[in-house]
């Protein structure tokens, strides 16, 4: 079940784990975004395998195709939907992909209130 995260504690938690909560966070997102879309997907434990297995190359993918989960998310709700994929992989590209999680979990948030 999709869970409302204060998105600062996640970051914090993330930087004092060295990135091991951010892992975890990473997980969940996949899950609960998955959930809430309704749409079929990878586990989040397989988007982390694959992640680590190809040295961070999978998660560029991820990041891209979440989009269109957080796009199917949004239209739910009855919001716009645009896909934010191709911000999601930029972020990640120059090496901010936290900030890609702070938005995919807002999404959450904005879904589970």
């Amino acid at each position: 079940m999709a869970k409302n995260r204060n998105i600062g504690l996640c970051i914090v938690f993330s930087i004092i784990t060295c990135g091991i909560y951010a892992l975890y966070w990473f997980v969940q997102l996949n899950n609960e975004i998955i959930e809430l879309s309704g749409e079929e997907g990878t586990s989040g434990g397989k988007v982390l395998l694959f992640t680590i297995i190809t040295c961070g190359i999978y998660s560029l993918f991820w990041a891209y195709k979440i989009g269109e989960k957080v796009a199917a998310v949004r239209q739910k709700r009855g919001e716009e939907a645009s896909n934010p994929g191709v911000l999601y992989l930029v972020l990640s590209l120059i090496g901010l992909s936290i900030i890609s999680f702070a938005m995919i979990q807002s999404e959450i948030n904005k879904s589970v209130q």
